[in-house]
């Protein structure tokens, strides 16, 4: 729907004619994920803020023509913001993309094990689970009764240049599981819609490493 470089990118209705975006590609589809919003009937200018889930090149490297374009507000871990900030390139696996990256600064930088950020009618609560990076986080909303979870990359992989940490990783898959949701919205391999195929998912992963 946008890139073969992108993550799976995420739109969140809030109410009242915005959105939060979460995660935004690697950089080559700006004008196509314009298109995509307006295809739902929301417009790109009334985005409030773009949640980055971590910091690798395929969910941040659009950050920064969303934030020239509409100055909406970057939200990220302390942990990666050293790599969104252009402080640590290494570590947002471009090379690996041979893209290159605009930094770009976090207006909101979380710190705590969980954040709560409430946009119009929505509360988004930011859970650090650290492992693929360092900042890593884990989005969960609950919406009509839902529990629905934004769980980038939760198969990885890991890499000594992502300072990556596995024993961390599998305490954030268990912090996972305990938030029961009904809906994971994964980083790239799809959505998965009801609590049992959510706990299947996450479970695989978590026997095969």
């Amino acid at each position: 729907m946008s890139h073969a470089q992108d993550c799976m990118i995420f739109l969140v209705d809030i109410g009242f004619g915005e959105s939060i975006l979460i995660d935004c590609g690697a950089g080559n589809s700006f004008e196509t994920l314009l298109k995509n919003i307006r295809s739902v009937g929301l417009e790109p200018q009334r985005l409030k803020a773009l949640i980055l889930t971590h910091c690798h090149i395929d969910h941040i490297g659009g950050t920064w023509e969303f934030k020239d374009k509409f100055k909406i507000k970057i939200v990220a871990h302390k942990e990666d913001a050293d790599a969104i900030e252009g402080k640590n390139t290494k570590k947002t696996a471009a090379l690996w993309y041979g893209v290159d990256y605009k930094p770009v600064s976090v207006d909101h930088i979380l710190s705590e094990d969980l954040e709560t950020l409430t946009f119009g009618d929505v509360d988004f609560n930011c859970l650090h689970t650290p492992g693929h990076t360092p900042g890593s986080i884990s989005v969960y909303c609950d919406i009509e009764g839902k529990r629905i979870l934004f769980g980038q990359d939760i198969h990885g992989p890991f890499d000594a240049s992502f300072q990556s940490n596995i024993e961390d990783w599998r305490k954030s898959m268990k912090k996972l599981l305990d938030l029961q949701a009904d809906i994971l919205c994964e980083g790239h391999f799809g959505i998965y819609r009801s609590k049992e195929d959510v706990r299947k998912y996450i479970e695989s992963y978590l026997r095969r490493y």
